[in-house]
């Protein structure tokens, strides 16, 4: 059997996981071939690991075609919080096969994968939720691995930003979110929720949050709020908004803990309020008319996961 290879963090870098243009094209090109039926995913594997709703792990297969060609599973473990100082709440490998053969083609490291997955598929949304020449005034929730993930996306694919606010439950935390980052635009950093939020045309929810932090206040005409992270949008505020666009809707509505697909099963949400998911945006030229909320929820997709772990 042909050699198989893993690929830690570093080589991850090393063989490109941080060109954001490359993951942003990587996006793209899955919904095509996810459109063309030539990548699916099925159901996740859900496993609690305790009685906190973060703690879980999850089992999450699917293929890819095209010149991805690959079949993977990635496995992902979540916790509540990092076990020790210096180590990450969650940790991800994901497994590559060749769709053809089936022979493993290697394992990789992918907790930063998939932090960068979720940025570049906001990057793919705000695209088509924000102006043409992209957002002027920024604020950033959270100071974790997803918020940094977001922050060198932004500093990447955005750097026209004129304001770019950042607000975390614990402010402190706020310093080494930054360390590192060479960035293009000025940074504020905020104490007070609604203030970093006030006059901003984007809201990036990248928290851990288990219960929202974000509620109908944070509406406003021509500002989009995006939940990346874990349950941050109260009912309240997606209600409120215009434009209601997601990732995918799939059968995870049935499941799902973003906030969204909470709604679904409360009885307080139907599909068909849904404008566009992101295939629309990206394939279709689909685009937010101006002057108008809207609220996209990015549920996280493993078509992605396999093909950026392939590539």
């Amino acid at each position: 059997m042909p050699h198989s290879l893993y690929l830690s963090r570093q080589d991850v870098i090393r063989a490109g996981a941080l060109e954001w243009h490359a993951a942003r094209d990587d996006i793209a090109a899955v919904l095509a071939l996810h459109r063309a039926g030539e990548a699916e995913m099925v159901a996740e594997c859900v496993l609690p690991l305790g009685a906190d709703p973060r703690e879980k792990a999850y089992g999450l297969p699917a293929r890819v075609g095209g010149a991805y060609a690959a079949a993977g599973i990635k496995w992902a473990v979540h916790r509540a919080a990092a076990p020790a100082p210096g180590e990450e709440a969650i940790t991800s490998t994901t497994l590559v096969d060749d769709i053809a053969t089936g022979r493993p083609l290697g394992m990789v490291e992918s907790a930063l994968l998939t932090r960068i997955r979720s940025a570049a598929v906001s990057a793919t949304a705000i695209g088509a939720l924000c102006p043409p020449e992209g957002p002027r005034r920024v604020t950033l929730l959270g100071a974790g691995a997803l918020a940094r993930a977001h922050l060198e996306m932004l500093a990447a694919l955005f750097p026209g930003i004129e304001d770019l606010r950042l607000w975390n439950r614990t402010p402190a935390r706020l310093d080494a979110l930054v360390e590192g980052i060479n960035l293009p635009f000025p940074i504020s950093h905020y104490k007070v929720l609604d203030a970093a939020i006030a006059d901003t045309d984007l809201v990036l929810c990248c928290t851990s949050a288990t219960t929202p932090i974000v509620g109908p206040q944070a509406v406003a005409p021509g500002r989009a709020i995006f939940q990346v992270g874990f349950n941050e949008v109260t009912f309240d505020a997606i209600a409120a908004c215009d434009t209601v666009t997601v990732d995918l809707w799939g059968e995870f509505a049935r499941t799902s803990a973003k906030s969204l697909f909470q709604m679904v099963r409360a009885g307080k949400f139907t599909h068909d309020r849904v404008a566009a998911d992101l295939s629309a945006m990206a394939l279709d030229g689909w685009r937010q008319e101006s002057e108008r909320a809207v609220y996209f929820s990015s549920f996280g997709l493993n078509l992605f996961d396999i093909a950026l772990a392939a590539r």
